[in-house]
């Protein structure tokens, strides 16, 4: 009987042990279930954590993110703009470089004194979001074929302008006392004659002729010109100018020109005794030609003023009586470099906005009152003497307004571009007897000027980027001396 009972036994046993694995294989993927949770738990927990230090992070340092990347775009367009450009550079900007004679290509490759000497490259500025040139220059091929406009007659209130001098026996009362430089008390002199008060007054009213004084008035005031210069300068059309009058400034050579424009462009420039020897020390020697590169220069001599500032507004102001031929100008300061083609300038300045007299808007202030704080703030004239000025023109009714004809109400002057015509011709002689009578600081003068004249509407005064791409700025080399007597 106990045969039955072995089976039953192991049967048992059998089914126990198959229950008990179940269970425990069950518990087994319970655990590794649980282990997955976790782990996964885990995973998701890291990658939360390093999601909000990547935030925290950003958060705590956004400027300097920011700023770095900012700061190095910055440092790259710096030196972008700084870079000397090539002479590739150069041809790409100004298409005249391609037909520049080989010397005028030497004298580029010789002359690397670095700095803004001899560059090229336009002055731009966005307009409506978009960046374009501030001059807008006619093509080469336009210019090669451009005609000089040249106006006989004159359809302005003033046609004719007579100057005042020794020999005219209406005017010789008031000046016979004169002698030597200057008389005491004044600036006036046998170059300037003695305009009075009333002889102001006078000359600002505009009639069909205008009579003024305007420098020249005697043969023995001074600014002595050779015959030989002076029959060169009579053959001039159109001349660009400039001066250096007490040993003050280098002569920068003029580039950006075509060679058609050198054959109908004189280039002077104005030098004094003073000047001639310091450009000779440093071995800048005029050549028997009269000429240093494309700059004839004229040596002056005997000048009228103590004050070199004065005397260098001779050939600034009163281009139209050394250049009695020509019938337009460019004035350059010699603290600049002239780089654009002068036919070019005149057709996008003067003809192409019908204008008779084009000068940049001020860059910095806005009116003659502002201008007088800081000319005396850089004692550039004494307090005294500007106020002798800024009375005179209050007294006027100068208003103080930003603004004069809807432009600027101050210009800068060193860059003067204008048709000689009797109005301008009037103008720059009243404009002269100003800066003699008053300081020597033109911007003062010439919107006080143009507002007593009235009339002289057609001018255009170009904004600051213009006046900055006609030249390059190099500054002034070194403190002009005084005319010593």
């Amino acid at each position: 009987m106990a045969s039955p009972i072995v089976p039953s036994s192991s049967s048992s046993s059998s089914i126990s042990i198959s229950v008990a694995d179940d269970d425990d294989s069950d518990e087994l993927s319970r655990m590794r279930a649980r282990v997955r949770r976790k782990r996964k738990k885990h995973h998701h927990r890291f990658k939360n954590n390093f999601s909000q230090r990547i935030i925290r992070f950003v958060l705590k340092y956004w400027t300097l993110l920011i700023f770095l990347p900012a700061a190095g775009l910055l440092i790259f367009e710096a030196l972008k703009i700084g870079r000397k450009p090539s002479l590739d550079d150069a041809k790409v900007s100004e298409q005249v470089i391609e037909v520049r004679k080989p010397s005028f290509q030497a004298d580029l490759n010789n002359n690397k004194s670095g700095g803004n000497l001899n560059r090229l490259d336009p002055v731009t500025h966005i307009v409506g979001g978009v960046r374009e040139r501030c001059l807008k220059l006619l093509p080469y091929e336009e210019l090669q074929h451009l005609d000089i406009p040249i106006h006989d007659d004159f359809s302005g209130p003033v046609k004719n302008v007579v100057y005042i001098s020794e020999k005219d026996t209406r005017h010789i009362g008031g000046n016979i006392t004169l002698s030597g430089q200057h008389t005491e008390g004044t600036r006036f002199n046998l170059f300037t004659g003695h305009q009075t008060f009333d002889q102001r007054e006078r000359s600002f009213k505009v009639n069909e002729t205008a009579e003024l004084h305007c420098g020249f008035y005697s043969e023995n005031g001074g600014f002595k010109i050779s015959d030989e210069d002076r029959s060169y300068m009579q053959t001039c059309k159109v001349v660009v100018s400039t001066c250096a009058f007490g040993g003050g400034d280098d002569l920068h050579q003029p580039i950006g020109m075509s060679e058609v424009t050198l054959e109908k462009v004189c280039y002077v420039a104005f030098w004094d005794e003073i000047t001639l020897a310091a450009q000779e020390s440093q071995e800048h020697r005029i050549g028997e030609d009269h000429f240093i590169g494309k700059w004839r220069v004229v040596v002056v001599r005997d000048l009228p003023f103590a004050d070199q500032r004065l005397n260098g507004k001779i050939p600034k102001m009163l281009g139209h009586r050394l250049f009695p031929q020509a019938k337009y100008s460019i004035w350059v300061d010699s603290k600049s470099q002239f780089r654009r083609d002068p036919l070019g300038v005149l057709e996008a300045l003067l003809w192409r906005s019908n204008s008779v007299l084009a000068i940049s808007e001020h860059g910095a202030r806005s009116s003659v009152y502002d201008e007088a704080k800081a000319v005396v703030k850089k004692h550039k004239a004494t307090p005294e003497e500007v106020e002798v000025q800024i009375t005179q023109y209050r007294h006027d009714g100068l208003p103080e307004d930003k603004r004069l004809y809807g432009k600027k109400a101050l210009n800068e002057a060193s860059i003067i571009v204008r048709e000689h015509t009797p109005l301008t011709n009037l103008f720059m002689c009243l404009w002269f007897n100003e800066v003699v009578r008053f300081t020597s600081r033109d911007q003062m003068s010439f919107p006080y000027v143009l507002w007593r004249l009235k009339v002289l509407k057609d001018i255009h005064r170009f904004p600051v980027c213009i006046r900055k791409d006609l030249v390059n700025s190099m500054g002034h080399v070194r403190k002009a001396k005084p005319l010593i007597s």
